[in-house]
């Protein structure tokens, strides 16, 4: 099979294109042939050396690094004590490592059905932000019916999941992000989508809160914005933080979170345990596929390259001009 491997860390030219052997499933995991990946912040991350990944599965000791957090495939072999699925399913994914390869292996509990309505291609633009954004607005922050969550980067692929999340379940998002962005994010369903360079998000999401604040941030940026998001919280509000992007140092008075009695809760998908990430992946099955059937969630993607041009497509991630996911497709 061909894989992108990652033989030294730096900028997008150490990824390296390369044949290798096919990966082998263990009793419980299931062998897929990969059609398509997506990118994350953490795959540049990765590819610069400060993001460790996983042992790559399948292929052994000292096999090499295959970077790519998710993928969306058909199924080409299961093992021994696999049941939930069979040769030729669609199926997705989060699994932290060896997205962008032709063939990948997965535990069977971690895997996802496809959407019908979903070509398995597109849906290689869900597991990772939409699992991230589900988890965190309602396993995480608790947003329910009726409640308003400010969620910051309303373009990237956590932001367009989170704006339709909250569009389907009745609650209200508000949203930053770049001037270039704020149409479409409003269009998505967002009820106001704030321009970070010339505005105010927390004076914002306060008038329209009527001073209430909000009930969950979900915040992919950090450094200084952890104050400012502990500002518009509402009473009993949680900040749930799942990035980093402004740095993972920030001041805060402890005194305005204690009679807010408001919660910060960090989280992140990759290094969790088996189980953890089993149970992730079957109740946002349960509880948000459906919603892609009815057509009341997309997968948003803003552009699409080959296997081969992962570089250049990484390239055109760290650019922060990107609307929803960038997808590596890998096969028809």
């Amino acid at each position: 099979m061909r894989a992108v491997v990652l033989e030294q860390y730096g900028g997008p030219e150490v990824l390296t294109l390369r044949d290798l052997p096919d990966p082998v499933p263990g009793p419980e995991e299931v062998l897929v042939d990969v059609v398509a990946s997506a990118l994350n912040r953490a795959d540049l991350l990765q590819r610069e050396g400060h993001y460790p990944s996983p042992p790559t599965p399948g292929l052994g000791p000292g096999a090499p690094e295959i970077p790519g957090l998710e993928f969306a495939g058909r199924v080409a072999a299961v093992g021994e004590r696999v049941r939930a699925w069979k040769p030729g399913d669609e199926v997705m994914a989060v699994t932290g490592v060896a997205g962008f390869a032709e063939r990948t292996v997965a535990h069977e509990r971690v895997l996802m059905a496809v959407p019908a309505a979903v070509p398995v291609a597109d849906a290689a633009a869900i597991p990772e932000v939409w699992v991230t954004a589900w988890d965190a607005l309602y396993v995480r922050g608790g947003l329910r019916p009726g409640g308003v969550a400010l969620v910051h980067a309303g373009g990237s692929g956590v932001g367009t999941a989170a704006i339709q999340l909250c569009r389907a379940v009745g609650a209200a998002a508000i949203v930053t992000c770049s001037a270039s962005k704020v149409e479409r994010c409003e269009a998505l369903g967002a009820l106001k989508a704030v321009d970070y360079r010339s505005e105010d998000f927390v004076a914002v999401a306060k008038e329209l809160t009527g001073n209430r604040g909000v009930d969950v941030v979900l915040d992919v940026v950090g450094g200084d914005y952890v104050a400012r998001n502990l500002d518009v919280l509402a009473l009993g509000g949680t900040l749930v933080q799942v990035g980093l992007m402004a740095g993972g140092r920030a001041t805060l008075d402890l005194g305005a979170l204690l009679p807010k009695r408001a919660s910060i809760v960090g989280t992140v998908l990759r290094s969790r345990p088996l189980e953890d990430k089993a149970a992730a992946a079957q109740g946002f099955a349960r509880e948000v596929l459906p919603l892609f059937e009815s057509g009341a969630c997309r997968p948003v993607i803003d552009s699409r390259y080959p296997l081969a041009e992962v570089g250049a497509a990484q390239e055109r991630l760290a650019g922060n001009e990107t609307f929803g996911k960038v997808v590596i497709d890998i096969a028809p």
